[in-house]
């Protein structure tokens, strides 16, 4: 028997005699762990902004950007299976960063906008003085 065939007759029977102890190993169980605890970090924030338990707005942001922050968390361990063990770590090293360049880039964006709004558009109070100096001055009349 050829090694070709020895390595096919493994196959066949649903055995690999090479587990690479790198490769994520995804479980039912895992999975419905992700799944519930999906559902748990949805149904929370859900009631949250329907039932109006908490009207501080600041607050409000705060307490659900944590859930959406907490459930990005659980989508990453649970169901893409990223840890420090994978590929050496760096898929996670590579996600690490891509965060922190996103958020990065996003605050820039958020800080320029707001100073940009800020810095270049005429506010309210001075409104009336733009529009009274706009109007051309009455010329003197002559007297004869």
């Amino acid at each position: 028997m050829s090694a070709h065939n020895t390595h096919a007759s493994h196959d066949a029977h649903g055995h690999d005699d090479h587990h690479h102890a790198n490769e994520p190993h995804s479980t039912f169980s895992g999975y419905m762990t992700g799944f519930v605890l999906s559902i748990i970090l949805t149904a929370i924030p859900f009631w949250l902004v329907m039932a109006k338990v908490i009207s501080d707005r600041p607050t409000a942001v705060l307490v659900l950007g944590g859930f959406a922050v907490v459930q990005i968390l659980v989508h990453m361990v649970y169901f893409l299976h990223m840890n420090g063990k994978i590929e050496g770590g760096w898929t996670l090293l590579s996600t690490i960063f891509t965060v922190v360049f996103v958020a990065i880039a996003i605050t820039g964006t958020l800080w320029v906008m707001f100073h940009m709004n800020a810095n270049m558009m005429p506010t309210h109070s001075n409104m009336p003085a733009m529009e009274h100096s706009a109007q051309p001055e009455a010329a003197p009349k002559a007297s004869p």
